[in-house]
Parts: C-alpha cells; structure tokens; sequence
C-alpha cells in the first residue's frame, strides 16, 4: 500500500484492535452518504501472477491506443461474414431451391433487407461524406434559391396550385368512373376541412402553405400505398413482417403461461397483451442506440421542409406513427415549456389521432387488417399537421425553429439495461391497458342495463348504448363512404371508440366481422376511423404527462384539451375518408 492511501486511513481502532478507515467506521458509505467500495490492497507474489497483470495491463492499453484500426477491422470481418452469407445463400437458391424470386419472402426478402441496409451505409459513408458539400453548393443551394424565386411569384404559385388541383380531379374522375359511390368520401372530407375552418380559433392567420401541403402529401400517401400497385405489395409485405415479428412475443407469453390459455384458448390478457413486453423492449434498446431517433429526426425534417412546420411539429407528427403519445413526447422533451399553443394544439391532436405501435398486436388480434393499421398511421402524420393549423393557427413567434433537435439522453447505461427497463415499462403498460378495459366494458354493460330497463317500460328492451352512438353517427358514417344500411353499425363502432376506447370498439369490429355483419367497404372505413386515441382515458393520460414535463403550460394544456381532442376525431376520420375515396372495390382484404 502506498504512503498516500496510508495518510488517509483513521488512527482509531476497532474491538479487536484493526485499523479502520472512513468509509469503514460508516459501513461503507461517504459523507455523501454513497456506496464506496476501496481497492483491495494487492501485490503479486509469483512471476505467473507478474507476467498476467503486465500481459492484461498491456492488452488493454492496445486496445484503446488503436480503437479505431480494430474498429474498422471488425466492420470488415464482419461485412466479409455478411457478404458471404449472402453469396452461401444466392448459390442455394439458384442452384438447389430454384425458386421464382419474390421481395417479400425467400432470398427476395434477404435481398430487399441488405439492400435498404446497405443503401443507407453507402450513402453516409461514402457519397454524404465525400461529395455532400459538394452536392449542396452546386447543386442543392441554387435549386433552393430558383425555388424560392419562383415561388415568390403570385402568378407562379396559382399555376402550380391549379395544376396540381386539376391533375387530382382528372385522376378522380377516371379512377371512380365505375365507382361513382366512392366520390361520397369526398362530400365527407370537405365537410370535415369546412367544420375545421368554420370552428377555427384564428381563421384569418391560417397558413394555408401548411394546411394544403399537409392534405396533399395524405392523399399522395394514399395514392402510394392503396393505389399504387408496388406501393401496396411494399406495405403489405411491411404489415405482414410487422405482424410476424409482434407475433414472437406469443412465444415468451406461451412460456410463462401455457398453451392453454395462449395458443388454445386464446385469452385475450395472455395471448395478445403480453407482446407488448416484447416490443416495449426492442423500443427502448433502439431509443438507448439512438437509431429511432435518427430515424424519426430525419423524416420530421423531410416533413418540415414541405410543410413549413417548426421541427417541433414536424418531430412530434413522425413520432407518433411509431410510438404511442407519451412515448414520442420524450423526443421533444426539452423543448416543451417552450412551445405556442398552436405548436401544443399539433402536439396533442397528433397524439389523439395515430396509435402506439406497441399495441398494433391488439388490434390485429381482434381481427383489423394490419396493412389498414400501418397505412392508417402513416397518412395521420400530414393530416395532423393539417388539420390542426387549420384548427389553431400560429399567431405568435416560435423559438422552436432550429435547424436540429439534440437527441434525448437516454437513461440507461447498456443495451442490455435499456432492454431490462423496456420490459418492465410493459407492465403499466398493460395493467393500464386491462385496467380500462375491464372498467369501461363494465361500465358499458351497467349503462346497457340501464337504458334496457328504461327501453322496456316503452316497449324497447333492446335499448342499449351501440343503439344510441349508430343513430347519432349514421350522417358521419354515410359521408365519409360507409353504405347506408351498415351505418348504423359503424356508428355504433365509432361511438364506442370515442367515449370509451379504440380497443373495446375493435374488439366489437370484430365480433362483427365474424358473423359477417360488415361489408369490406364498412370494414376498411371502420379500421381507419377507430385508429387513434380520441377517448376521455387517453386525453387525461396526454394533458398529465405534458402537464409533469412543462407545468408551465397547465394553463394553456387545459385550454386546448376540447379542441384537440375534436381535432384527433377530425384527423382520423379524414383518413377515412381519403382511404374511402381511394380503395377500389374487391381490394380491401
């Protein structure tokens, strides 16, 4: 033991007479009051033990000193292993399998999968590093400043306007030519942007750059991913890996509770549920390596850029189709105490009106389509960002317009300590998930007694509350495309969702769809009005955790909770009623 370690023991003795340090006489804590361990006093006293510490101290120091040669010669072992692979796999089914090749399974899927990898690899390391700066002067900043030019001319704007107003309508009319009924859909999404307009906090100060942008790139969504045949083989073979992947959680739940209740039985709390402890923790591992924050960061600039949104709004909008709405918050998280309330209008009505990805497996296990899921989430981000600035304008100055956010810490400190935290979130997750349902669907069948009681002192004994929402939203229904005679239905559906929840009205969608009281039709309208979290549970689950994050912003939270919360409705129906507009007929499976 060296002299100095020395000076700092204590010259007090314990009983039996031995020496005793600081953190010793405290049982092993600081004047902090933290946890200390001391190094072990320890000398070597043979040459094997010599020789191991020199042999570990100078590895280690090798190590460090050339990190970054053996992180490239890892990058390319591994790449080498990868390519082999590859090569291994390609000879097989040329030679032995000689299958037809198809993307979405087979040697096609691994060929699509290293593609995207590969494509994003070659573009950051090699084309971004060494002719980005390049790209931008040549190219991109005199595209920008032509752009920019020209769009300052009014007469240049309103020729691009028409333009792209004629080529939708000329596009309508072929496409619906022996459909005329699908046109319905649009009676309904201009009577939901005219509601919006006429119930407008501000509507001399709308942007009507960021309303049309936002209506245009939701239809150009739907045109890509329900019209477009390619469009429409990607999506689904996305859904299908998306419903695949969410479906090895059934593995883990079968484990600890039994084929019986999970694979024979079915039981909803055991078969379904438990998935989302599964997709919990691969969020949180992609949130600890900062892939999902990159990635959300990337598309929301992409989104800024067209909409001339505040990266804020274009963030939060992204987020939300991959994470639920408290989940995304988290990426803006230092920013909020910052925001206006028309940025605080977009933040919560994108909430309300997209799902967490962590529960798509719910939903598809009550029988909703999961290309309908994912195509649903996907056009909800523009459309919030329209819909909402319609509903509240900006009217005063951002501070949120930067050119980037800076990444949110992550609390952990290993991807394995991310993925332990990620698991263990699930559990109020879900407890929060059956503690709604159980509540509201008794809540429901007392309601139902009621009214039953009540209906049959007039005759009417089948009074019930799906009676009541199906007369009130058959208007709602028949304009945003549902068939007349199965409004009442989807009513029913859409009223559920909207006092209660979306899971107790998928659930009812498919009991439905099982004895075959929806048309497919009825069904795809259905699937994209009830995707979103417009119920009173979600609103308090919203307005508290912005509340804990900013309190600042309680005052103009409690302000903006009614409009937005009419506002997340508004989002998904005019979903709907695009997806409506654009889905041939015999094309909804």
């Amino acid at each position: 033991m060296d002299p100095e370690s020395s000076n700092k023991r204590n010259s007090e003795l314990n009983g039996d007479g031995v020496e005793m340090n600081e953190v010793q006489k405290t049982n092993g804590k600081n004047n902090n009051g933290e946890v200390v361990h001391e190094y072990l006093d320890y000398e070597p006293s043979g040459w094997l033990e010599t020789t191991l510490l020199k042999v570990g101290s100078s590895t280690d120091g090798f190590f460090k000193k050339n990190s970054e040669a053996m992180k490239t010669i890892f990058w390319f072992v591994f790449n080498g292993l990868v390519i082999g692979y590859f090569a291994g796999c390609w000879y097989y089914w040329a030679n032995i399998l000689q299958d037809p090749l198809v993307l979405c399974s087979g040697f096609g899927s691994l060929i699509a999968f290293l593609g995207i990898i590969y494509f994003f690899v070659i573009y950051f390391m090699v084309v971004k590093r060494f002719f980005g700066k390049w790209f931008s002067r040549v190219v991109w900043i005199k595209v920008s400043d032509v752009s920019g030019y020209l769009w300052r001319i009014i007469l240049f704007r309103w020729c691009f306007c028409l333009a792209v107003l004629a080529a939708i309508v000329v596009f309508l009319y072929f496409d619906t030519r022996d459909a005329p009924e699908r046109l319905i859909s649009l009676l309904g999404l201009g009577i939901l942007l005219m509601l919006a307009f006429v119930f407008s906090a501000h509507p001399g100060r709308i942007n009507w750059r960021t309303v049309s942008m936002g209506l245009l790139l939701q239809f150009l969504f739907g045109v890509l991913f329900i019209r477009v045949e390619p469009g429409r083989i990607a999506l689904q073979c996305f859904a299908d890996k998306v419903a695949t992947f969410l479906m090895y959680g059934v593995e883990g739940a079968a484990f600890a509770f039994g084929d019986l209740l999970v694979r024979t039985e079915q039981v909803f709390a055991f078969s379904t549920l438990p998935v989302i402890f599964f997709f919990s923790m691969l969020v949180e591992v992609l949130f600890f390596w900062g892939a999902l924050q990159w990635f959300v960061l990337k598309l929301g600039g992409v989104l800024r850029a067209l909409t001339a949104t505040t990266v804020c709004e274009s963030v939060i909008a992204v987020g939300n189709v991959f994470l639920g709405m408290t989940e995304s918050i988290l990426l803006i998280k230092p920013y909020i105490s910052l925001l206006t309330p028309s940025e605080l209008h977009v933040v919560m009505s994108s909430g309300f009106a997209t799902v967490s990805g962590t529960i798509l497996a719910a939903y598809i296990g009550f029988g909703a389509e999961p290309a309908h899921l994912v195509t649903a989430s996907i056009m909800s981000a523009p459309a919030a960002i329209c819909y909402s600035k319609l509903l509240m304008p900006e009217t005063k100055r951002s501070l949120t317009t930067v050119d980037n956010i800076q990444p949110v810490p992550s609390e952990d400190q290993s991807a394995l300590s991310a993925a332990t935290r990620g698991a263990t979130n699930g559990i109020a997750l879900i407890l929060n998930i059956i503690a709604n349902i159980v509540a509201f669907v008794s809540f429901i069948a007392f309601v139902n007694g009621v009214l039953g009681y009540a209906g049959g002192m007039l005759g009417n004994p089948e009074l019930n509350l799906e009676w009541v929402f199906g007369k009130i939203f058959i208007p709602l229904c028949w304009v945003m495309g549902v068939p007349w005679e199965e409004c009442e239905l989807v009513g029913s559906l859409i009223g559920l969702k909207t006092v209660v929840n979306e899971f107790v009205a998928y659930q009812r969608m498919g009991e439905m769809k099982k004895a075959g009281l929806l048309s497919p039709r009825a069904e795809l309208i259905a699937t994209y009005s009830l995707c979103g979290f417009t119920n009173p549970g979600s609103a308090g689950i919203m307005i508290g955790a912005i509340a804990a994050m900013a309190p600042n912003q309680r005052e103009t939270l409690s302000s903006l909770a009614i409009r937005a919360f009419f506002g997340g409705c508004g989002i998904c129906f005019m979903t709907a009623c695009i997806a409506g507009l654009l889905m041939p007929e015999g094309s909804f499976g």
